[in-house]
């Protein structure tokens, strides 16, 4: 049974970047929705291959050019990643009519090895796009109207098109496969992976570490791995889209680089299950419930940067007497700092890092946000707001 079809927020702007560049490239983790939304998009204008296909992709790393003497533009071309050679030869073809616009439209599952080949053979002739799993506000529409218990069931399925609108989908089940094929796949060409049973254990423990400082070292002794495997192994998460790492928010932009980030996974429904977590209540109830409100508030707020086509420019705050701040968005030259709160009753004392924050940084605040589960949006004072998760949603 073919599955309902949810737009994407991204839609408008990958179709706008299609009749402007000569090729399109749209990167995101597995089964994020790449390959169906350009389907949907350009089925009608354009013919499909994948890379994914063996026969298809010994011709397009052996002969290329008879590659694209059967396969001529205007072409989808999925999984690029598997035949990074063909970029080259894209290059010339879309240099022979640099003007023409829509030629190539390309996904990758890979984002920075990828996107290393791709900025150096299709710089310039390329517009670039990455696509998560379903945001809320795609999810349920605008204005969002989200119960707490649709809320809660969110966290557990994640956003993730084949959980979300699969018939009787078992989200344990299928991310079980997920996991097996992302290691299989993604991790072995990523990285040289000798042992992969190590790297699952590296994934549960970076799940427990979610809404964390990385500490490579602490991490490092409990899997008994070198430091510089561990951080190669975040590399793989971060280059197959499973994870993002925020930096600390200092007006220094060079000790952004040198401090430690902080680590969440962008897709709750892939956390929990790495977490060991099957219910709602094991959620709610346990001690991480709050970091994962955070991480879910965090995946909008990356996922509206992306479906805008821009890089995600989020970071984490705190000084050294402990004055905190969850997030901080720098958006237009102006910042804004959000602090996410797992309850409904709210007070101004859940707002005292908001108020510190927006007194050191007078006049660069464009709005200060108290994310929480209540139901009314409420003034604060000292400009800053307390807002429900789903009036803050529609905000992005």
């Amino acid at each position: 049974m073919k599955m309902k079809y949810l737009n994407r927020e991204i839609e408008k702007i990958i179709k706008a970047a299609s009749r402007r560049f000569p090729a399109v490239i749209v990167t995101g983790p597995r089964q994020s929705g790449k390959t169906t939304l350009l389907k949907h998009m350009f089925a009608g204008s354009h013919k499909y291959v994948s890379m994914d296909n063996p026969d298809l992709r010994l011709m397009a790393i052996k002969e290329p050019s008879l590659f694209f003497d059967n396969y001529r533009p205007p072409l989808i071309i999925d999984e690029i990643q598997y035949t990074p050679g063909l970029l080259s030869y894209i290059k010339i073809l879309v240099d022979k009519d640099r003007k023409k616009a829509g030629q190539f439209i390309l996904t990758g599952s890979q984002l920075f090895p990828l996107m290393a080949k791709v900025s150096e053979s299709l710089a310039g002739r390329i517009a670039v796009f990455t696509l998560l799993s379903f945001s809320i506000k795609e999810q349920f529409g605008l204005p969002v109207k989200l119960s707490l218990d649709a809320l809660k069931k969110r966290m557990l399925t994640g956003g993730f098109p084949d959980v979300v609108l699969g018939d009787n989908a078992d989200p344990e089940l299928w991310f079980s496969g997920y996991l097996q094929t992302y290691l299989e796949r993604d991790v072995r060409q990523l990285r040289q992976v000798g042992d992969l049973t190590d790297f699952q254990r590296f994934l549960q423990l970076a799940a427990a570490f979610n809404g964390q400082t990385v500490n490579l070292s602490s991490i490092s002794k409990d899997l008994g791995t070198a430091v510089n495997t561990v951080k190669a192994w975040f590399s793989v998460l971060e280059a197959s889209g499973q994870i993002v790492l925020i930096k600390p928010f200092y007006l220094n932009k060079g000790k952004r680089i040198i401090k430690s980030p902080k680590l969440y996974f962008l897709d709750t429904g892939l956390l929990c299950y790495l977490a060991g977590l099957n219910s709602v209540k094991q959620i709610f109830k346990g001690p991480m419930a709050g970091q994962f409100l955070e991480t879910a508030v965090l995946g909008e707020i990356v996922r509206g940067f992306y479906n805008r086509g821009r890089i995600s420019r989020v970071f984490w705050y705190r000084t050294s007497d402990g004055s905190e701040v969850d997030f901080v968005v720098e958006r237009e030259g102006k910042i804004m700092p959000i602090e996410v709160k797992l309850s409904s009753q709210i007070n101004t004392a859940m707002a005292k890092g908001l108020f510190s924050f927006c007194k050191l940084f007078a006049g660069r605040i464009q709005k200060a946000f108290l994310v929480n589960l209540s139901s009314e949006r409420l003034s604060l004072g000292r400009g800053v707001e307390s807002i429900p998760l789903s009036s803050f949603i529609d905000e992005l």
